[in-house]
């Protein structure tokens, strides 16, 4: 099972999409700014990653500016409850392949996902 957090919008998001078809992976998009995954979906999505739910944060993200969030400690559970509440914080595209996950900045990452 795959499944891509998908923007439309973005550039890395669309190369997401084309790596996986030209792959002939089956796979789920979810539009995460239309249906937000909640805090327990992001959590399992940090562990898939093993990272900490801060490295999901787009940091350079206007939102993130006007949230006042820059130099602000908020523990696991406060960030994903943030980026629960604003989608838009989450880094992209994100794909789950199975039982681990890649941020795919770069596509590479994407590619070596699918290669394990």
């Amino acid at each position: 099972m795959t499944t891509i957090y998908h923007n439309p919008r973005c550039t890395k998001s669309r190369q997401a999409v084309e790596l996986l078809e030209s792959r002939g992976v089956k796979f789920d998009v979810v539009k995460y700014l239309d249906d937000p995954p909640s805090e327990k979906e992001l959590g399992q999505i940090v562990k898939m990653l093993g990272i900490k739910p801060e490295q999901l944060v787009r940091k350079k993200e206007k939102l993130f500016g006007e949230l006042q969030l820059a130099g602000k400690t908020l523990s696991d559970t406060e960030w994903l409850a943030t980026l629960a509440e604003h989608p838009k914080l989450i880094e992209r595209p994100i794909v789950v392949h199975g039982k681990k996950a890649a941020i795919g900045r770069p596509t590479e990452k994407i590619a070596e996902l699918l290669d394990e």
